[in-house]
C-alpha cells in the first residue's frame, strides 16, 4: 500500500459520520438523570429519532460487541483502530454480528428504546483509548 491508500483507510475508519438523523435530546457531559434525578456524567449523545430509523456506522471498523445489555439494550461497539471505538445503544434491532467488518455508513441497526430508555433514540459514544470523548469533536 502506498501512503495515500493508508491515509484514505485511516480517514474511512475515523468515526466522523452522524449515525442517525435526529434531534439531540441529551448532550455529552454532566446532566440530571431522567431516572434518578441526580447529576450524572453522560458519556455520549442521545439522538432522538423515529422508531426503526436506520443506524449507520460512523466509520469503518470491526464489530467487537453485538449484544443485549440491561442498561444499553441492544448495543453495538465498533473498533475503528488507533484507539477509537464507537458505541450505539438502545437499538430495536441489530443487523451486524460480533467479528463483522463494517464500512463507513453501513446500516448496523435500527433506532429503538431497548434497555434503560425514555423513548426511541440512539445513545452514541466515541471513546478514545477507552475514555469517553465528546462526539461533537469528530462528527462532521
Amino acid at each position: 500500500k502506498d501512503l495515500l491508500e493508508v491515509r484514505l483507510e485511516v480517514l474511512e475508519s475515523m468515526p466522523t459520520l452522524w449515525p442517525v438523523r435526529g434531534v439531540i435530546s441529551s448532550g455529552f457531559g454532566t446532566r440530571i438523570s431522567p431516572f434518578t434525578r441526580r447529576a450524572v456524567f453522560h458519556r455520549g449523545l442521545d439522538i432522538q429519532a423515529p422508531m426503526g430509523a436506520e443506524v449507520r456506522a460512523a466509520g469503518a471498523g470491526k464489530v467487537v460487541r453485538s449484544s443485549f445489555d440491561p442498561s444499553f439494550g441492544n448495543v453495538v461497539v465498533i473498533d475503528h483502530g488507533n484507539g477509537y471505538r464507537s458505541l450505539y445503544a438502545h437499538m430495536s434491532e441489530i443487523l451486524v454480528r460480533l467479528g463483522d467488518y463494517v464500512q463507513r455508513g453501513q446500516v448496523i441497526g435500527r433506532v429503538g428504546t431497548t434497555g434503560r430508555s425514555t423513548g426511541p433514540h440512539l445513545h452514541f459514544e466515541i471513546r478514545v483509548n477507552g475514555v469517553p470523548t465528546n462526539p461533537f469533536r469528530y462528527l462532521g
